[in-house]
């Protein structure tokens, strides 16, 4: 059967295009101009004698024949690309697209990689720390580490470590901290984009009548301990992300032991792309990193990739 189709790279170009709304995010996914994205798609659009935007002075809109057009060419791109992961014996390509939430790979991951890099020169590893939530395979990336409790329908999750959170401070802060009472007068840091924090900490403490509203907030944990270690206050430490500065000594727990808390860090995929050598490689070597902290039974929901 002779399949009549356009120029598949016409296909991409309209897919992002579409997405956006915008042929210049498009362009800056995709790693070409603006231009060329254009030519693109009237390329696609003479092909198939319809208009697929209405292209405005500073606005750029689908047309009902894009709209109709968009979802079924999006599937069509998806299934490509699964079908290209699950080739058997597909020759292994020497990269590796992570999407890592911006505190794990800042706190954790960098500091860690060249072990990675060490023992899989031939990899060539790519990080995207932006917060949007990728969708495999679509967008290009092979594997994302997320916090959360696993909960990702069609996907392969594998939990790293669960979190545990304990109040960190200064050296010197922390002299005078001995029991709850002596947060009294303390600044409290709060991460503002984190669903568990100090309430949370409070309440798997069994800690009652603290004034939790007070303090100074940050919008990511890594600002929360950097202030925490120039003496501005006390943040909830969440292990194993504050773990290398407690072990240096720059930030102390009080008020310990840790408290597990109902959320860590996951390695997740789509399940096209377990077999890939690269994946493989780096899920075995992220997994003997983390091995000291296991994920108790309800939260180790894999697949075996062996």
């Amino acid at each position: 059967m002779a399949y009549r189709l356009p120029p598949l790279n016409t296909l991409r170009l309209f897919e992002a295009a579409g997405r956006h709304c915008s042929f210049k995010s498009a362009a800056e996914e995709l790693g070409l101009t603006p231009s060329a994205v254009s030519h693109g798609i009237q390329t696609l659009e003479d092909w198939l004698g319809v208009p697929l935007f209405v292209r405005g002075h500073r606005s750029l809109e689908l047309t009902v024949a894009g709209r109709a057009y968009l979802p079924r060419i999006r599937d069509a791109l998806a299934h490509l690309a699964s079908a290209t992961e699950a080739v058997p014996g597909r020759r292994p390509t020497g990269r590796l697209s992570v999407s890592v939430a911006p505190s794990f790979g800042l706190r954790w991951l960098v500091p860690n990689l060249h072990r990675f890099h060490d023992r899989h020169p031939d990899i060539e590893v790519t990080l995207d720390t932006s917060h949007r939530q990728v969708e495999f395979p679509r967008d290009g990336v092979d594997l994302a580490i997320r916090m959360g409790r696993g909960d990702w329908p069609d996907l392969y999750a594998l939990c790293l470590v669960v979190e545990e959170l304990v109040p960190v401070c200064s050296p010197e802060m922390a002299a005078a901290i001995a029991t709850p009472a002596d947060l009294r007068g303390k600044t409290l840091l709060h991460v503002v984009n984190v669903s568990e924090d100090w309430a949370a900490w409070a309440d798997l403490a069994d800690m009652v009548d603290l004034d939790l509203g007070r303090g100074l907030r940050l919008d990511t944990l890594h600002m929360a301990l950097e202030a925490a270690a120039q003496g501005l206050g006390i943040a909830i430490g969440r292990l194993p992300l504050a773990a290398a500065d407690i072990a240096a000594g720059r930030l102390v727990p009080v008020l310990g032991p840790p408290r597990r808390c109902h959320t860590g860090y996951w390695l997740v995929t789509g399940r096209d792309s377990l077999a890939r050598p690269e994946v493989v490689a780096f899920r075995n070597w992220i997994r003997s990193e983390l091995k000291g902290k296991k994920a108790p039974s309800i939260f180790t929901q894999s697949v075996d990739m062996r």
